[in-house]
């Protein structure tokens, strides 16, 4: 029966009391089912909070969807949400290892994909909330242990996970278990300023037919990994603030850009993380002389300051004593750039029209080659003719994706 939750068990509640709602003066605060009926899932530790189960419940779907679209292990990392970083598990090269702190670990499938998802864009992902597809073992949960992390959502774990998860942030670390088997209402309704909204849920299916069904470039290859890679773009900007842009290679995304007023500014903001996801790699990123004690979030923050335009600060003043063994060398425009040259056959996935080439514009200097979005805007040729100018692949699926 649809809205109806699987088999109780002893943790099963009919509604669960929040210590506030999305800020501390928002009292009471609590879920629970309209129709009485226990909620799907267990609280197995922590103290969840609303914002906590705002990104339980959208991340949960996504990564159930997108596991769903490519029978890949699928993991997401969530902020305020929207994902900071999606990804389907794929073998980790050694440079991936090394950027994602993941060196000397082997990982299970689903692990690899929490560790892809987090490596995204791991400034975001401080402090995020786990979303994994598959039943949580114990090699996610180990590396899990070792990030800032708010809590996880899962259809299960093993034994030696929980007990890993149970002991993080003292004792404190939110661990949810959804009832995989849960299916919601196909009417979906919300509260706001006293006034009840009510619309259908978007149960539109994201596939590799509805890319290639109207292909509108002069190119029209699209390999099966640009498949996946589309498709995983799509069910990202599903499940993101909107307006929203999402680039993916490999099977991850690579930079998103999540509830902005202009398409161009998603498009530049998720350019502009996925050209720092790049320059990670370069080797003057990958040999920057740290300490032995810097922490990994002080690493990522200074990294972040490293790649980007106010690097100078780390040179001022003997600033960069505290965080490196010696003096590291600048990383110039001129070598960003020509690394960033490198960075080919990216994915993009818009959840509405592009209304100008600028966008096109902007995500060629970020590596895409592929671009699905809904098409339907007054000078969709113009946007086509500058594709067709850098040669690539775009399908208009004609699904617009806004998610507020």
């Amino acid at each position: 029966m649809r809205g109806m939750g699987g088999a109780s068990c002893s943790l099963r509640l009919k509604d669960l009391l929040l210590k506030y709602g999305c800020n501390p003066n928002q009292k009471p605060a609590k879920i629970f089912m309209k129709n009485n009926s226990d909620l799907p899932l267990d609280v197995l530790n922590g103290n969840p909070g609303y914002i906590n189960l705002l990104d339980a419940f959208n991340s949960w779907q996504l990564v159930k969807e997108l596991k769903d679209a490519t029978g890949l292990s699928s993991a997401a990392s969530f902020k305020h949400v929207s994902p900071a970083g999606v990804a389907v598990c794929q073998e980790l090269s050694e440079i991936e290892k090394k950027i994602y702190f993941a060196e000397n670990i082997s990982l299970s499938p689903i692990a690899s994909a929490y560790v892809r998802a987090r490596g995204t864009d791991r400034m975001s992902s401080y402090g995020d909330f786990v979303a994994l597809s598959d039943t949580c073992d114990e090699t996610a949960a180990e590396f899990l242990k070792t990030e800032v992390s708010d809590g996880i959502i899962a259809p299960g774990y093993t034994g030696k996970a929980l007990n890993i998860l149970k002991n993080k942030r003292k004792g404190t670390y939110t661990v949810l278990k959804i009832d995989k088997n849960y299916v919601p209402d196909t009417i979906e309704n919300k509260d706001i300023f006293g006034i009840t909204f009510q619309q259908a849920r978007n149960e539109v299916i994201l596939n590799a037919k509805c890319l290639t069904s109207n292909i509108v470039t002069n190119n029209k290859a699209l390999s099966d990994h640009a498949v996946r890679d589309l498709i995983l773009s799509l069910i990202t900007v599903k499940y993101t603030q909107s307006n929203s842009v999402c680039y993916s290679k490999d099977g991850q995304s690579i930079g998103i850009g999540a509830g902005q007023q202009s398409r161009i500014h998603c498009t530049r903001l998720a350019g502009d993380k996925a050209d720092y996801w790049y320059l990670r790699q370069h080797p003057k990123v990958l040999e920057l002389p740290f300490t032995d004690s810097i922490k990994r979030p002080d690493r990522d923050n200074i990294i972040d300051l490293y790649i980007g335009g106010d690097s100078s600060n780390l040179f001022e003043n003997n600033a960069w004593k505290p965080f490196f063994k010696y003096k590291p060398i600048h990383l110039t425009a001129e070598e960003k750039n020509s690394w960033l040259a490198g960075l080919t056959n990216v994915a993009l996935g818009s959840d509405a029209f592009f209304p100008f080439e600028d966008n096109i514009e902007r995500a060629a200097g970020s590596g895409v080659k592929y671009i699905s979005q809904p098409g339907g805007a007054m000078r969709d040729d113009a946007v086509i003719a500058s594709c067709n100018k850098y040669d690539m692949v775009m399908s208009f699926t004609g699904i617009r994706l806004f998610h507020h």
